[in-house]
């Protein structure tokens, strides 16, 4: 896999005394930025490698880890897929999107963390009271939480999987749906979601006494259509956690998008959905480019992915009963080399000069630590 040319990482260095100087964010967006910025560098340390065949020495510099980090995603989302397929139920699964009109972008900003809250309750109180509704049982979902749009416009929307069963009042197990494409029908959702949504939203505006200044926002989101978009079934449980897989670790933008950075702006790629989801150039000066990156970094420890009804801990023993026992073959531990090998078909050991030889590690590289920096940032500013 070829090293992007352009990277986050350089857009940070580059703009980032302007935009602190212009919009002053908190210490934890710095703490962030400057963890995206340093990412598989000196100065988080490494080690040295050299291969058993050509002897060629390979240096790898330890990663951030960080979950708005786009280099660092990889191998968690891998990771995750691999687990989630272990732990779904053998039956159909359906992708329903949950979207929020941007008219409620600027509330979003006023406290995103319990925003973000209301988005999931609302979104499986929606599915929950459908699954009882329509089929008298309790279901499930695992929502995924994303926050922008294609020009990393603030754009809040949830991906939910929803299996087509559920367990009864009686505790009977039960296979839901009505054997169409879809689960539920897309309208009367909307409306529901809508209704959960708006209602909890006007109450905290009243408690916090900012109804009357955003009354106006809120009427407009109410006449507008509100989209909740549901995919038809996958066939296979595999099918449809390996496409959720594709959302779970994004993040606002990846580093293969960015096209080129100037002394001045950042040119990346968009989809215009409403040109057939073509790809098109945009471009954003660099301050403006990394103020709507820090809108989509999420509160600190915020759940970004989240599990509910029969999908959540406390059904977890009564779920395994339904899922046939895995063989020899799954029991058999794997390290995390051989994990990543599996998943990604990625060898970490393999040498990169001539694609025959092992790594093997000879040297650790200690952390170097500047005194400049982002943080440095805080008091020049």
């Amino acid at each position: 896999m070829s090293r992007p040319l352009f990277e986050l990482a350089q857009i940070i260095k580059q703009f980032a005394k302007p935009f602190v100087q212009r919009y002053k964010p908190n210490a934890y967006h710095l703490r962030i930025l400057n963890a995206l910025s340093i990412c598989r560098t000196l100065a988080l340390g490494g080690h040295a490698s050299a291969c058993d065949a050509c002897g060629a020495i390979s240096v790898s510099y330890n990663s951030c880890r960080n979950r708005h980090c786009p280099k660092c995603q990889l191998s968690k989302q891998a990771f995750w897929v691999d687990d989630l397929m272990q732990a779904c139920l053998p039956v159909k699964h359906y992708h329903i999107v949950f979207t929020l009109p941007h008219e409620l972008n600027d509330i979003c900003l006023l406290d995103s963390a319990w925003f973000y809250n209301l988005l999931f309750a609302s979104a499986w109180g929606t599915l929950r009271t459908f699954g009882y509704r329509n089929f008298g049982s309790e279901t499930g979902a695992i929502c995924v939480l994303h926050t922008w749009g294609q020009n990393l416009s603030l754009h809040p929307h949830l991906h939910c999987i929803v299996p087509a069963a559920g367990f009864t009042l009686a505790g009977n197990w039960k296979m839901i749906g009505s054997g169409g494409k879809y689960l539920y029908p897309v309208e009367l959702l909307s409306i529901d979601f809508r209704s959960h949504f708006m209602k909890k939203l006007k109450a905290w505006l009243i408690k916090q006494n900012l109804l009357l200044k955003y009354q106006q926002m809120l009427d407009k989101a109410w006449k507008k259509p509100w989209v909740v978009f549901c995919e038809p079934s996958m066939a296979k449980a595999e099918h449809v956690v390996k496409y959720l897989g594709n959302y779970t670790h994004r993040v606002a933008i990846s580093n293969s998008r960015i096209l080129n950075i100037d002394d001045k702006s950042v040119t990346f790629l968009y989809k215009d959905y409403a040109d057939n989801a073509r790809q098109k150039p945009v471009n954003l000066d660099g301050v403006e480019f990394l103020r709507r990156f820090c809108m989509h970094i999420l509160p600190k420890r915020f759940v970004k992915i989240r599990r509910f009804g029969i999908y959540s801990s406390a059904y977890k023993s009564i779920v395994q009963k339904q899922k046939p026992k895995p063989g020899i073959e799954k029991l058999k531990k794997e390290s995390l080399q051989e994990r990543l090998l599996r998943l990604t078909g990625f060898d970490i050991f393999l040498c990169p000069v001539c694609n025959q030889g092992k790594l093997h590690r000879f040297e650790e590289i200690p952390k170097v630590r500047s005194p400049t920096g982002l943080y440095a940032l805080i008091f020049v500013c």
